[in-house]
């Protein structure tokens, strides 16, 4: 082996040195990620209680209203306080780019409130100046691409900043797409302890914040989600709409269907259990052919990178030994 890497030019140490400092790297950061990443329920759930007190604050504000019409809320202006909040009003870019999609996607993937959304509008609008400052300093400044045309320069220039326009909406995608899959993998466990709850004897409300204790472990995105549901189930006027705003915060249509049979229950009296344990077992099916449709992709996923990275290794332990002894007859 040693005679191989000789051939190349390579010193043996040298890979060997090279090959224990990956192995060290790779160690380091298995053992330093757990301990950076935190307690991510314990801080979901503050998030939710801060939540919780700003559902109370606005329904206390809204009956205030109701009182007397002259007075109004103060959660709007909060708001308008700070930096990026001047700059989104100044620009009025919520005029300019929020609609009902923005700010359902926004829920989706978790941010909800007035402050998630103005935080999306002032990246919207700055990250396209950063990387257009980032692209024209390692273009003109630096010389990239210095044997193009000019004009094709300031097009690549462009379509950076163009980039960094569509950047935060890249971004709320991936963490709805992640905080949809989540809840989906505990969606059915979470139905069956609601199940055992509900037939226990439990209400509604102690069986989902019951539930939303025993699924953190599992699902953080779906623990908040059910506290947030108990809180609204205490505070709104109308039951209904705590339901509905629980199925338009996670998106999917398993959380909807459960939604409607709990408004349809309280309001018809219709047994609660039979329809959780069907719904259930649905929800447990569709994750079962989810997890069969990703088995099934897998062989032809896996032809390229064995292609790439199996036949050459594969190749050289075959090969290898004859052609050591052709170079040492030689």
């Amino acid at each position: 082996m040693e005679s191989v890497f000789q051939y190349f030019g390579v010193s043996g140490s040298l890979v060997v040195s090279a090959v224990i400092a990956v192995a060290v790297f790779t160690t380091l950061v298995t053992i330093t990620l757990p301990l950076l990443a935190g307690n991510q329920l314990k801080s979901r759930m503050k998030a939710v209680a801060l939540e919780r007190e700003q559902v109370r604050a606005r329904e206390r504000a809204r009956m205030a209203i109701e009182k007397e019409q002259g007075r109004g809320g103060g959660l709007r202006q909060q708001d308008s306080k700070g930096i990026v909040a001047l700059v989104v009003n100044s620009l009025n870019l919520r005029k300019a780019l929020v609609d009902d999609k923005t700010v359902a996607n926004l829920r989706v993937a978790g941010y909800r409130g007035q402050r998630p959304l103005t935080l999306f509008l002032f990246a919207r609008a700055i990250m396209p100046l950063v990387m257009l400052t980032l692209a024209l300093f390692y273009v003109f400044g630096l010389g990239l691409f210095a044997a193009q045309p000019t004009m094709f320069r300031v097009l690549g220039c462009i379509g950076f900043a163009y980039l960094g326009f569509y950047a935060p909406i890249v971004f709320i995608s991936n963490q709805a797409s992640k905080r949809r899959l989540s809840i989906t993998r505990a969606w059915p466990d979470a139905l069956d302890l609601l199940l055992i709850c509900v037939e226990s004897g439990n209400s509604i409300e102690a069986a989902f914040r019951r539930v939303a204790e025993e699924i953190g472990i599992q699902s953080v995105a779906l623990a908040e989600e059910l506290v947030l549901v108990c809180a609204e189930l205490s505070y709104l006027p109308d039951r209904k709409v705590a339901y509905d705003n629980l199925a338009a915060r996670t998106g999917l249509d398993g959380v909807r269907a459960v939604t409607t049979a709990l408004v349809q229950a309280e309001r018809y009296g219709t047994p609660l259990g039979t329809a959780l344990r069907t719904l259930s077992q649905e929800n447990r099916d569709t994750r079962m052919n989810l997890a069969e449709k990703k088995a099934a992709a897998l062989p032809p996923k896996l032809t390229v990178p064995m292609i790439v990275f199996f036949l050459p290794v594969l190749f050289a332990v075959i090969i290898g030994p004859a052609i050591i002894q052709v170079m040492e007859t030689q």
